[in-house]
């Protein structure tokens, strides 16, 4: 027997994440990034959720052990590879590793295949 899972729906996720970005309710992730869970738990398989960068945070080196989906939904992201404005998409396939910050702060929808390990921490 197959489990049922309802539907995520975001409409206008761009507007719904802006104004998200200054409520209440985010869990701690790493320091200067919280996060909302949309669905997974980020250490046991597939997982997606809005993290919320301050500005200025950054989270440790890690590798992607599977790919990672992350779009800046707002404010800028940056790592090693290259700056991210508002609006960009990027995929980060298996065995790639970088260290994602922000410098004015930023809300960005991230999906994961498999929990990343974190090579710093």
């Amino acid at each position: 027997m197959s489990e049922q899972f309802a539907s995520i729906i975001l409409p206008a996720l761009m507007e719904y994440a802006t104004k998200l970005r200054h409520t209440e309710g985010w869990e701690p992730f790493r320091p200067g990034v919280t996060a909302r869970w949309l669905y997974g738990d980020f250490r046991a398989g597939p997982s997606a959720m809005l993290l919320r960068y301050e500005p200025g945070a950054r989270v440790a080196e890690h590798e992607h052990v599977g790919y990672e989906h992350m779009f800046v939904i707002d404010g800028d992201q940056f790592d090693e590879h290259g700056t991210y404005p508002a609006g960009t998409f990027v995929v980060n396939p298996p065995g790639t590793r970088h260290s994602p910050g922000s410098t004015g702060g930023c809300v960005a929808l991230l999906i994961y295949e498999k929990p990343v390990r974190f090579v710093k921490s």
